[in-house]
């Protein structure tokens, strides 16, 4: 009986700890945190989610904010979905995609114009594959299952004719894991961003095929601009966080603001020194190639969202024949009142 009885408070126990455990925090206790996910924190293309915590302009506003990173934006997309986090930092393509599968998601802020993307082939693969065309057979390395570069990788391939049943799509990840993948051959070519592209072509283990860094190259290989790289939010969130998202908006438009107005060595000086390690010239270099990519407003570059329901209504079947309301992927609400001094 005395056994029973240990047993029984023991067990009383455990359940009062865990209803302890599985109750709610206190509203108090964080709750004016805000977390933001970035799809890869050391890519350049996402650099403005980083350096605005590090000019302390979220302080500055009075946010509490804290920047996580993961290695993918379909991972990042997943966080915010399940209300881990407040808002994301990457590609605006998945605020379409999401809405064709009923969930309502916004960008407050645009950071790039084009998706500083870079298909690069591995340099063993180079003479059997010379463009898009050319990737039948072949193995495609891609951030996730789901990310923006997939979907790239699919629209190139199926522009050059070759339908996404003729090559395999491999998650590899970003930075060491995306040149550990081209180094060992898992892959014959892959879509990365800086400064993964120039470290590749400084080893020689890889080089460039498709190139989305620039304005021109992107109208080349995508048919218009392309509206990539964002911050983005549920779209209740920022209905019933107006002032929150206000400040944010204020926080990243001033700091592409201060990249529109700095160079890129002076804008390395501002990051932490693990995001560039012992190749800091390859970093600033990096860098100073991939300013014009981002924009001076935080504003949707007019023809944007046009060029990017076109290219994911070409092969993704949950958006194609879908009606897309293409007013309710975005806002230019909050980065239109903030003024800046960039021209």
């Amino acid at each position: 009986m005395r056994t029973l009885r240990k047993v029984a408070a023991l067990s009383s126990f455990a359940a009062l700890a865990f209803a302890l455990a599985a109750a709610p925090a206190p509203a108090s206790a964080d709750s004016s945190k805000i977390t933001i996910m970035v799809g890869g924190a050391t890519k350049i293309i996402y650099l403005p989610a980083k350096l605005t915590e590090q000019l302390g302009y979220f302080k500055e506003e009075g946010l509490d904010v804290e920047i996580q990173s993961q290695p993918a934006g379909v991972d990042a997309e997943n966080e915010l979905l399940a209300g881990a986090v407040q808002g994301v930092v990457g590609f605006y393509d998945h605020t379409i995609d999401l809405q064709s599968k009923g969930k309502e998601v916004e960008a407050l802020v645009i950071f790039g114009q084009v998706p500083g993307e870079v298909e690069m082939v591995a340099t063993k693969a180079a003479g059997s594959l010379k463009s898009m065309a050319d990737v039948k057979g072949k193995t495609l390395g891609v951030t996730g299952l789901g990310s923006s570069t997939s979907f790239l990788t699919q629209y190139l391939a199926q522009r050059a004719g070759v339908p996404s049943t003729q090559y395999t799509l491999l998650p590899v990840g970003a930075d060491a894991s995306f040149i550990a993948a081209i180094k060992q051959s898992r892959i014959d070519a892959g879509m990365t961003t800086e400064p993964t592209v120039s470290q590749l072509l400084k080893t020689g283990d890889a080089k460039v095929l498709v190139d989305m860094r620039t304005l021109d190259g992107t109208r080349a290989a995508l048919g218009g601009t392309y509206p990539a790289s964002s911050f983005y939010v549920q779209r209740a969130w920022a209905e019933s966080h107006k002032d929150e998202a206000a400040k944010l908006a204020r926080a990243f438009v001033k700091t592409l603001n201060f990249i529109a107005t700095h160079s890129a060595d002076e804008i390395a000086d501002k990051m932490p020194k693990d995001y560039y390690g012992n190749n800091r010239d390859l970093y600033v270099g990096a860098l100073k190639a991939s300013l014009p990519m981002f924009t001076k407003d935080g504003k949707m570059p007019a023809d944007g969202p046009d060029t990017v329901l076109k290219v994911l209504s070409s092969f993704s079947p949950s958006v194609k024949g879908k009606h897309i309301d293409l007013a309710r992927t975005y806002t230019n609400e909050f980065v239109s009142s903030v003024k800046t001094a960039a021209k």
